[in-house]
């Protein structure tokens, strides 16, 4: 399967959408309430604060670097579209700058490479990581933030 062809893409709504708007740039940014006695990151995006309750937000540039929270190694694949590509791996990263945000995604040796381009055995809770962008779906609709381990 090439990534392009990947059965499962995100579903796009009105409060996510500049999510995947500013991955398409290649930028890793957060939603965060822009109250100024508030300021909470939060993910997934909504419309408004759960701190605060405040309707104002603004979207955060985030380093891209993160730490392995979970992990787990689908068998047999959950999905049979995946099958050609098990074993793989499907991780939760927390963000270096809001450890409290947890992205879900896959760990990979390059942005485009398949999900099983990594060794499931050099996954471990806590190794550093940092976001590369993938445009995948019809025409590169949808840019997949995607993880490589750091060394």
């Amino acid at each position: 399967m090439a990534v392009n062809d990947a059965p499962l893409l995100p579903v796009v709504d009105e409060d996510g959408a500049p999510f995947w708007e500013y991955a398409a740039r290649g930028e890793l940014r957060v939603q965060s309430c822009a109250a100024p006695a508030c300021g909470e990151l939060r993910f997934p995006p909504r419309p408004c604060c759960p701190h605060c309750g405040a309707f104002d937000s603004e979207w955060r540039v985030m380093s891209g670097r993160g730490r392995i929270w979970s992990y787990v190694i689908p068998h047999p694949p959950l999905l049979p579209a995946y099958a050609e590509q098990a074993p793989y791996n499907a991780v939760l990263v927390e963000l270096v700058e809001a450890p409290r945000i947890r992205l879900a995604g896959n760990v990979v040796a390059s942005a485009d490479a398949p999900l099983n381009s990594v060794d499931p055995a050099r996954l471990r809770i806590g190794a550093p990581v940092r976001a590369v962008f993938c445009p995948t779906g019809p025409s590169g609709s949808v840019t997949l933030v995607r993880w490589l381990l750091e060394r």
